[in-house]
């Protein structure tokens, strides 16, 4: 969906900071990209366009799934959701546990704020192993709520992030693949 231009200008654009935050992990630091606002307002139209006519709210995740997901929920007029880590929000709060490498996290919404039959796009700027987005699923789901979309900036081949979110018969949508 991406154009060659958009793809090829991102690629320029974001950085690779090799062994960064552990040795052997290539960082992809995207904070570039807010150092050109015409670059960002591409990103932003590209993800519009996936989600346009198809959603009814936009949750993000904490805290990069921010960044572009106000923008996208502006630009599309609907909603937009924080989701957050566990004691970040005052409640009532709906929750949702979730494994991690070493350990396990959880992350919260507001009681209220996701309305029954919604069709949600869940943003985020990457998609490694798919945990934590598989677990804003279930959140969402929780409330009784349709994962519709899942859209990112990134998505790292590999990781099997997609393999994770297919259960949940929703469109996957990144716009550049590393």
């Amino acid at each position: 969906m991406a154009s060659q231009e958009l793809i090829r200008k991102l690629e320029e654009t974001i950085e690779n900071i090799p062994d960064f935050p552990i040795p052997g992990i290539q960082f992809k630091d995207i904070s570039p990209i807010f150092l050109n606002p015409k670059l960002y307002e591409g990103v932003i139209e590209d993800l519009v366009a996936f989600s346009k006519g198809k959603v009814d709210a936009v949750c993000g995740i904490e805290s990069r799934g921010y960044l572009f997901g106000i923008a996208i929920a502006v630009a599309l007029e609907v909603p937009f959701i924080l989701i957050r880590k566990k004691g970040k929000l005052p409640p009532p709060v709906i929750s949702e546990k979730y494994e991690l490498e070493y350990g396990s996290a959880e992350i919260e919404t507001r009681e209220g704020q996701i309305q029954k039959g919604q069709r949600i796009l869940i943003h985020d700027d990457l998609l490694a192993t798919g945990g934590t987005t598989e677990a804003a699923a279930k959140l969402i789901e929780k409330q009784g709520a349709k994962v519709s979309q899942f859209s990112f900036l990134i998505g790292l081949k590999g990781l099997n992030g997609d393999e994770k979110l297919k259960k949940f018969n929703a469109e996957i949508y990144h716009i550049l693949e590393y």
